[in-house]
């Protein structure tokens, strides 16, 4: 050990004295590489041999590593490994599903609230729908709801698919609007049932043509019926307006909204035996904003939300309930000073006969009136007419005390 120290030493000393060497005679390489042999041959054959195997077997060492890792650095992904790391899958755009950073970008949209009415609500449009459509074609028609999700707006134009007839329409009392779309297929059908098509036919597609006007017409009219039904459907929660205001047959005629925005997206399935297509509803999130708190109660059987059971309950509980009833005799205004100066013993005359009517009040608010009489040992009064009823009725009740909770 300690002849390898210092011949490691000697080697240490000649190398200094060459690049000196090299620096005082100028930049030749020529001049370095004899400095470098000169110094071998100073420090001895043996040793020289043992620094060159000792370099080799370094070199074949790091020879694997330096292949691997060249051969890490040159590799190029290939577009199908790029595709799968972004997420631009043909195949998964095609059944809707993202992954990669497509995903992460996706997953920016606000994750909206389930909305549990609104189902229901459009259970109800699809039974309408159903007998609706079957008196309109006179054919035996299947109308099923396939889906309800969330989309951006902007999303759902591009992915209709062409041709098809979007008709843009109204809520008047929301003050909102709406997409219908009707796919290719749909209209054909229809087209075929109503002028007379025979059956076990498929619907004749003609390529490359716009729509006619019969064809546009008899959509229309189809159209109006599902807005009619929609309003029958909604009717339970609010009361509501569908105008069908245009037909489109190009998405980017039929913009309601912002691409960004986010949208209810109903589809409907119609099966006419052998025949049928899709119809989507779209309505943006603005649209349903003035129902919103509508839509999120639960859905508590037939009524909307409402308990029968609990309903009862209150019914038998206010019926068997004891209220205190005064009867009025007689009322006027007297002035202070007229009240201040009654005396012990004077008496009051009241203007009033004993075939005069009696007020029948209930915590200050007059109910009806009556007759004043004796039964048995008991003053009576007989009630003349029925109870006035309120002018003020549930609803407008819980929406002033919601103003008055809010104020206060």
């Amino acid at each position: 050990m300690a002849d390898e120290d210092d011949d490691l030493d000697n080697l240490d000393e000649a190398w200094g004295a060459a690049l000196a060497e090299q620096r005082g005679g100028g930049d030749d390489d020529e001049d370095l590489a004899a400095a470098w042999g000169a110094a071998l041959e100073e420090q001895g054959a043996g040793s020289a041999d043992d620094m060159a195997s000792q370099w080799a077997a370094m070199i074949d060492d790091s020879e694997p590593e330096l292949e691997t890792a060249s051969r890490g650095a040159d590799r190029v992904l290939n577009q199908e490994e790029i595709d799968n790391l972004l997420g631009f899958n043909i195949e998964d755009s095609i059944t809707r599903d993202q992954s990669g950073i497509r995903a992460l970008i996706n997953s920016g949209m606000v994750s909206y609230e389930r909305l549990p009415m609104l189902e229901i609500v459009f259970d109800r449009l699809v039974r309408l729908t159903t007998t609706s459509l079957r008196n309109f074609t006179s054919d035996n028609v299947e109308v099923s709801l396939d889906s309800i999700s969330s989309v951006r707006f902007g999303d759902y134009l591009n992915s209709i698919p062409l041709p098809a007839i979007l008709g843009v329409f109204k809520a008047e009392d929301w003050d909102g609007f709406g997409l219908v779309t009707v796919e290719s297929s749909l209209i054909y059908s229809i087209i075929d049932v109503l002028l007379g098509g025979g059956r076990g036919t498929s619907a004749v597609r003609v390529e490359g043509r716009p729509y006619t006007t019969i064809e546009t017409n008899l959509v229309r009219r189809m159209l109006e019926l599902i807005m009619v039904d929609m309003e029958q459907a909604f009717s339970p929660l609010s009361p509501v307006k569908f105008n069908l205001e245009r037909l489109e047959t190009n998405p980017r005629f039929a913009a309601i909204s912002r691409p960004a925005n986010a949208a209810i997206m109903v589809e409907l399935r119609i099966d006419m035996e052998d025949r049928g297509g899709k119809i989507e509803i779209m309505m943006p999130y603005a649209t349903l904003e003035p129902i919103r708190d509508l839509l999120l109660q639960m859905f508590m059987g037939e009524k909307f939300g409402r308990d029968p059971i609990w309903e009862g309950h209150l019914a038998t509980e206010i019926y068997a309930a004891e209220v205190e009833v005064d009867a009025v005799l007689y009322e006027t205004q007297l002035p202070l000073s007229r009240v201040l100066s009654l005396s012990v013993g004077e008496t009051l005359v009241f203007d009033v006969g004993p075939q005069d009517s009696v007020s029948i009040k209930c915590g200050g608010i007059h109910l009806t009136d009556g007759t004043l009489g004796k039964m048995d040992d008991s003053i009576a009064i007989r009630i003349n007419r029925e109870l006035r009823k309120p002018k003020m009725t549930l609803a407008a009740f819980e929406r002033a005390m919601q103003k008055g909770m809010e104020a206060s």
